[in-house]
């Protein structure tokens, strides 16, 4: 029996569009803490190596000091640690495993594996074979033509690690890279590997049956749609079994929640979600209203959103799912008091507002700028 992790998409380098400021740079770093957390997990559990199914980078074309960041925290681990290079990360002749920085600072346990040859670990009696990315573009299934070369050995547990997208998950015609489930399966079920540890999809996920052919998922999230993000795979494999545990790492998280709005109730509802959050620093949140409000509950509204968008790491509205109107209760229009001119436009923009069309959005924003000039707030 063998203990190990297998883990893949670090990304190490990665930014966020929707991330600004010291919030991107704790988003980075905290890409960083998760390897170190990996190695933690590692030598409490006593593993015996830990896998990277590719993507270790986010791409070839980063600064020296993400580099040597990373392979700062890869010195963390106490055991063998095999790296693939994947499509974000290929062998290519840009390949941040072959420059100088990776060649002069990788730790002397980390390995990248750089071709299909096995790795043994004899001590072990395990081999790890590699399915590396040469390329952004390869035109075979790289999983399927490295098993395809082994032959079976008595006494040795092989574990493959590949990168890429599964047909029966992601069915793609047009991808000569996708890997095919059915002859993996074969070979796992002729003993031929006894397990197979993807990268690519960002969330944990078992492929068939068999309990040996898995995603890890990412250690840490990269985007909202993610299923089980934040996860790596504890993974204890002989000959005749496996056992896949689930383990969390990562400590972000993306949250896209949507709320309907329409009574103060509502509001305070919301309010009480965004209460509720743990850890809010590393809390991402795209946010989808919709219903309508009057000005004063709008305003009211207003600074729940701007409170809440200095507590978390990112708060935004969700536009393509965002579809709140303000209109102007009688209340409203009674409670400022304008006169003159400013009543005019007020009773312009209103009439705007209500009769819909084209203009109608930006009169429901023109009124509730005048709404809170005015003082309509509380």
């Amino acid at each position: 029996m063998i203990k190990f992790i297998h883990t893949a998409d670090w990304q190490l380098g990665m930014t966020r569009t929707f991330l600004e400021g010291e919030a991107q740079a704790r988003y980075s770093q905290a890409r960083i803490d998760a390897i170190r957390r990996i190695a933690k997990l590692a030598t409490e559990e006593q593993c015996d190596f830990v896998t990277v199914g590719g993507d270790v980078f986010e791409s070839n074309l980063l600064s020296r000091q993400t580099v040597l960041r990373s392979l700062d925290a890869l010195r963390s681990f106490t055991v063998p640690v095999f790296l693939l290079p994947g499509n974000h990360d290929p062998l290519d002749i840009t390949s941040i495993f072959t420059s100088r920085t990776f060649l002069d600072e990788c730790p002397a346990n980390v390995q990248v594996l750089g071709s299909t040859a096995p790795v043994r670990l004899d001590h072990l009696g395990v081999e790890i074979v590699g399915a590396p990315w040469d390329s952004k573009r390869p035109l075979h299934d790289l999983v399927s033509d490295a098993c395809s070369e082994l032959l079976p050995e008595e006494g040795t547990l092989r574990v493959v690690v590949g990168h890429g997208a599964v047909d029966t998950v992601a069915p793609d015609v047009d991808n000569p890279a996708i890997i095919h489930a059915k002859p993996v399966e074969a070979f796992l079920r002729d003993g031929i590997v006894h397990f197979v540890g993807l990268g690519d999809r960002h969330s944990a996920t078992q492929i068939g049956s068999s309990g040996r052919f898995w995603y890890s998922g990412t250690p840490l999230v990269t985007a909202f749609e993610e299923v089980q993000p934040n996860r790596v795979l504890l993974v204890e494999l002989d000959a005749t079994s496996a056992t896949v545990e689930e383990r969390s790492i990562g400590e972000w998280q993306f949250l896209s929640p949507s709320f309907d709005l329409g009574s103060e109730d509502d509001v305070d509802a919301l309010e009480r979600w965004f209460d509720s959050l743990a850890n809010k620093q590393n809390t991402v949140v795209k946010l989808s209203l919709v219903g309508t409000i009057s000005l004063t509950l709008n305003a009211r509204l207003q600074a729940v959103l701007d409170r809440n968008s200095e507590l978390l790491a990112s708060l935004d509205r969700w536009e393509r799912h965002d579809d709140l109107h303000v209109l102007p209760s009688v209340d409203d229009v009674d409670s400022i008091g304008l006169s003159g001119f400013a009543s005019g436009a007020l009773h312009e923009l209103l009439a705007t507002a209500r009769a819909g069309g084209d203009g109608a959005s930006d009169a429901e924003d023109a009124l509730a700028l005048l709404f809170r000039l005015a003082g309509g707030t509380r």
